[in-house]
């Protein structure tokens, strides 16, 4: 009854909250946000995403746990983190259950496999790849980085190092914590996983355990936060604050510097926050949550911090509002199209914190200069049906293969898919 008695549809064309200078109307505060959510549905057999024109699609794993991230071995191995959240967040408002419901009503909240799985290409043979077990028992992983022969994944409250033999298929061995992560609540148990060129640190995405703050600062303390972690002591830092939830970590090729995505926050709105696409500065703070896209001030947040509001530095891109930017690959092959080398993607999860639906898709943001240019082109959509009812699947971690080819992990779908050029 709450879902279906709330209209706040969407004023701004969605394309004008895009790049370096987005759009922001005037916010609106709810007593209960409205929300448009699809019946999560899955796919059907031979039925995919469609791709942009010169491009395929194929699908070369299914019947996974809630897949939400990739990563590929030198050996072009690839791995899958198939995970959720841990489910420990306490309900402490009609919000909160009503979240929870919406959730599991569109597929997002399935029950995630707590492993790391192994797709292993069979040479020569078409469809689907070999698939093995390759870690599990884990609690809620997300990202993955190997360094020399040693395997990292970041689980929701620890970073684990594995012993990796090139071209295992199971690691049984128990592992060694590196470092503890922040590990209460988890509001946003993500934890994204980037290592440095040369080795020596990891960079960690931790999210706010919060919309704005709602549950207390004691329990952000190093959240909202890129944290660099020493592979050597396992001490780490605040490499930068203020950013809501960042899911996604990549080095921009040409400038080398640090890359993040960001999903801002929410109910104030339909066409508020735009996620964002931005470098990352040392030391820099981005708002959180004390404002939003550089120095706009967010009223509900209370005590008012006019003081770390001058401090805010205005992300570089913006992506629209509630696209929910998952997933994020600077495209370094010449496997796909000209149009797409150079630039990065970015996978969009989809939200229902706006009607019509906005994200669910892939897009491409092409590069010049070490810096985006233009509008975000679609390039894989079809997640959901025509009239927004039905979820098909939903696009998260991204990766790049050995021909070039782009993968995407759908957790909605549990599957993942290969866009290669058309042949």
């Amino acid at each position: 009854m709450t879902l279906s008695a709330c209209d706040d549809k969407a004023k701004v064309d969605i394309s004008k909250q895009m790049g370096g200078d987005p759009l922001l109307p005037q916010a609106r505060n709810f007593l209960v946000p409205p929300m448009q959510v699809p019946d999560g549905v899955g796919w059907k057999d031979k039925q995919a995403p469609q791709v942009a024109a010169g491009l395929g699609i194929e699908r070369i794993a299914s019947g996974l746990l809630h897949p939400r991230q990739l990563y590929v071995l030198p050996n072009q191995d690839v791995l899958v983190a198939e995970s959720n959240g841990p489910g420990q967040e306490p309900i402490t408002t009609p919000k909160q259950l009503v979240a929870g419901i919406v959730k599991n009503r569109s597929g997002k909240g399935a029950k995630g496999g707590n492993r790391i799985t192994l797709l292993r290409r069979k040479p020569g043979a078409a469809g689907e790849w070999e698939k093995h077990v390759l870690l599990e028992h884990l609690q809620s992983p997300f990202g993955m980085q190997l360094v020399g022969d040693t395997l990292y994944v970041a689980n929701t409250t620890n970073i684990m190092k594995y012993r990796y033999t090139p071209g295992q298929t199971s690691i049984t061995e128990p592992g060694e914590e590196l470092t503890d992560l922040p590990d209460t609540v988890n509001h946003h148990w993500t934890k994204a996983l980037l290592a440095s060129p040369d080795g020596k640190k990891l960079y960690v995405g931790i999210g706010s355990n919060s919309n704005i703050t709602e549950n207390g600062l004691d329990v952000e303390y190093r959240r909202a936060a890129i944290l660099e972690v020493d592979i050597a002591t396992g001490g780490s830092r605040v490499f930068a604050s203020g950013i809501r939830n960042p899911t996604g970590l990549q080095w921009e090729p040409q400038s080398g510097k640090l890359w993040a995505i960001a999903n801002e926050r929410d109910e104030i709105g339909a066409d508020l926050v735009p996620d964002y696409l931005t470098s990352v500065q040392e030391k820099g703070f981005y708002g959180w949550p004390y404002s939003y896209y550089g120095q706009h001030v967010d009223q509900r947040v209370l005590p008012q911090r006019p003081a770390m509001v001058k401090k805010a530095i205005k992300p570089d891109y913006a992506l629209g509002s509630h696209v929910a930017a998952l997933g994020l690959l600077f495209y370094t092959g010449t496997g796909l199209p000209q149009q797409y080398r150079g630039g990065a993607f970015v996978s969009e999860h989809g939200s229902w914190d706006r009607s019509p639906l906005s994200g669910y898709q892939v897009v491409y943001v092409a590069f010049e200069n070490g810096m985006p240019k233009g509008a975000a082109q679609p390039v894989v959509t079809g997640f959901h049906s025509a009239d927004e009812k039905s979820l098909y699947g939903a696009p998260v971690g991204l990766a790049q293969d050995a021909d070039g080819a782009l993968l995407i992990a759908d957790d909605v779908g549990n599957t993942v898919w290969r866009v290669t050029a058309k042949r």
